[in-house]
This record gives C-alpha cells, structure tokens and sequence, in this order.
C-alpha cells in the first residue's frame, strides 16, 4: 500500500495566530467573504476579523446566518453573497458548521451545481476551489485540515458526507486563544468529536503510518488536558493541546477515514438534530464494545498510552479497560445517551431502516474493523438509545 498525506498547504498553529490571517488572505485574494455565525460576531471575532483583513489591504463582507449543523440551505445563501459581493477568497470562522459550509462555498463558486452533485463523487470537482481559509474556534471538528464537508441535505433528511481533494483549505489558522470562550458542553462536544475521529483513524481499515503517528498523538494530548480542558474553561495550556490535538486528528482522519461511529452519527443528526460531537460521544463506547474482537489489539495499543498501572493484562482486557475508560469520560463530560437527549422512542425506532440504510451508504461502516449489515446496525442503534455508560452492553455475532 502507498501511504498518501494530504493537508493545507499553510497551517498557522498557536497563540495570536488569529491576527496573521490578513497577511495569509491578502495572498489569495484582495476581497474576503467571512462565513460565520452569529455567536462570533457577538464575542467580536467577526469584528476582529475585519480589522486584520483591512490593515492587510483586504475588503470584506460577510455570511452569519449559520445557526444549527450544515445545511444545503446555507451554502447556496452564502453563496449567493459570495457572487453578489464578487468575493476571491473565503474565510471559514467558527466551529465546524461554518466551516463546512465554507469549504462547499468555496467548491460550488467555481465548478457549480448544487452540493447534493457532490455526494458519493457523482460530480468531481475539476476546478480549483476559491480560496478557502478555515479557522477554527473550537477545539474538536478539526475541519480545517479534511478535504470533506458534511452537509445536510434537507430535502431528503440526509447528512452528507462529502470527500473531494477540492474540499481542502488552501490555509489553515489554529489559535487556541479562540477556544477560550466555548461552553462547557461545547468543549466536551467538540473534545469527544476530536478524540473520535483520532480513535476512528487508528482502527480504521485504511490506517497507514503516517495516520498512525497523528492519530496516537491526537489520543494522547486529548486524554491528558480534555478533563482540564472541561472543568477549567480558562486553562490556556488545555486549550492549546486540545486545539493542536484537533487539528492531528482531522489530518489522521482525512488521510486514512473515519468508521462505523461517524457512518451512524449522521443519520442521528439528520433526523434529530442532534450536534455532530455529541452524538459521536453518545455511540463511542457503544461501537467500540461491538468491534473490540476484531480491533482488540489495535485498542491495547491505545489501551498502553492513556492508561497506567496496566501491566499483567491481555491485550483483550486492556481493550476492555479502554472501553471503560471512554464510558468514564462521558460521564464526567456529561454525556447523554439518545434517550436522554430527548429523542422520542417511537419516532427513533420508526427511523431505525433509514438511518441504517443512509450510514451504509455513506460509506464510513466499511471502514470499520467489524462491519456491519442491515440488521445489526439496527440492533446497534437499539442498543445505543438508553445505552448506559455504567456497565458493559453489546450486542452478539
């Protein structure tokens, strides 16, 4: 197998980088359209934006109507003011919301169609996209480094997850100091997402060394400062290794993929509206359970980094330890399972043959160590509904 890289070209990582995103802009274009939301125009991110593009030569205007997950609906808006204000560069500001409808923004401006084209490469992008410049406000998504985009496609109440070298940030401006100001629930969200996509990028079937290297790295950091990170919203030196851990573990995950966590995540999103992180943390431990026999190994790996005092354990009970370890984090985090976020019992099992049919179809199960069909990917959604984080459940071969 070749192993293949791909990531930013420019990437900007630590304290203050923020205010070098006029020098980066005014290299691709001399008109921004900043996508973001309202939340960052209110802490002025937005506004500070602004400033540092116009001392660098740059005009601007600005996309801030994103106010849920991506959506179809806001990429063709924003769009729209993109050609409107004939705009050459894009900046991509917030969490991964923004950043995704950034980045098919920035596809649409020059090769056209609508997003849905896009899905399972039915169109291929053949034109470079408009300069896209991401940077992230939350430590976790790690959009800023992926050539995909996840977008909902409202018409069918479908989350697409959508792959294109096209896709690719031309830059990417990791400050942690942007993080500072996320909730509590934010950063466990954005954290658990994180740490997801790096585990997801270890056991996936299409790891290769170098996503090995990023995706161990990215568990690490998380393990040690998400807890700090959580409790201590002003910690700086959490912030800055969960912000650092994030930007590896979208660069693993965009390199090798991500699995059966994500492929049943969407469809949760699409149907429920629940935020992609959280539901990502509510089906982990879940999904790890159900393929620890076919990863146990690749699990004890991870089992030797973020756990201590595990000797004399097989590589199968350290698997299990790390399980547990994930159950534990959720807890602290403040994790709900389905049921407790407020999905209703009826409607989630009345849905349970789309999402499984549209988490096959997006590809990601099939990168799992243990693959699943129709049928168990139900009883996995079963079983994730009022799933508890106290003690060992699974569904058999």
């Amino acid at each position: 197998m070749v192993s293949v890289l791909q990531m930013p070209r420019t990437i900007l990582y630590g304290e203050d980088s923020f205010k070098k995103v006029g020098e980066v802009a005014s290299k691709l274009g001399n008109n921004a359209l900043i996508i973001s939301d309202r939340m960052m125009e209110k802490q002025l991110y937005v506004e500070e934006c602004q400033h540092y593009l116009k001392e660098a030569g740059v005009s601007s205007a600005t996309y801030l109507d994103i106010n849920s997950e991506p959506k179809d609906t806001f990429v063709y808006e924003a769009l729209d003011k993109l050609n409107a204000e004939s705009c050459n560069v894009i900046i991509g500001l917030g969490g991964g919301s923004c950043i995704d409808t950034a980045k098919a923004v920035a596809v649409l401006g020059t090769n056209g169609g609508s997003i849905s084209d896009y899905m399972n490469s039915r169109k291929i992008a053949q034109k470079s996209a408009v300069p896209l410049i991401a940077i992230p406000t939350t430590a976790g998504t790690g959009s800023e480094a992926t050539d995909a985009t996840i977008i909902t496609d409202t018409a069918h109440d479908i989350k697409m997850m959508i792959k294109q070298p096209a896709f690719m940030p031309e830059a990417a401006i990791v400050d942690p100091v942007l993080s500072i100001t996320s909730p509590k629930h934010i950063t466990a969200a954005t954290g658990i997402d994180a740490l997801t996509h790096a585990i997801e990028a270890y056991l996936s079937r299409r790891a290769h060394p170098f996503t090995d290297f990023l995706a161990l790295t990215a568990i690490g950091e998380i393990m040690e400062s998400i807890r700090d990170a959580y409790h201590e919203p002003q910690n700086i030196e959490a912030k800055k290794k969960m912000s650092l851990a994030a930007l590896q573990a979208g660069m693993a995950f965009s390199n090798s993929s991500v699995c059966l966590v994500h492929g049943m995540s969407r469809p949760i999103g699409a149907l429920f509206h629940v935020p992609h992180g959280i539901s990502n943390a509510m089906l982990l431990p879940a999904v790890l359970e159900y393929s620890l026999e076919d990863c146990y190994e690749r699990l004890a790996d991870i089992g030797d980094l973020i756990l201590k005092e595990m000797k004399g354990l097989t590589k199968r009970e350290t698997a299990q330890k790390v399980v547990e370890e994930m159950k534990a984090l959720c807890l602290e985090l403040g994790i709900p399972n389905l049921k407790g976020w407020g999905i209703q019992e009826e409607q989630f099992l009345k849905s349970l043959e789309k999402m499984a049919r549209d988490a096959i179809a997006s590809g990601s199960p099939g990168n799992n160590p243990r693959v699943p069909d129709d049928s168990e990917l139900m009883e996995l959604y079963k079983l994730c509904y009022d799933y508890q984080f106290t003690n060992s459940q699974t569904i058999k071969s």
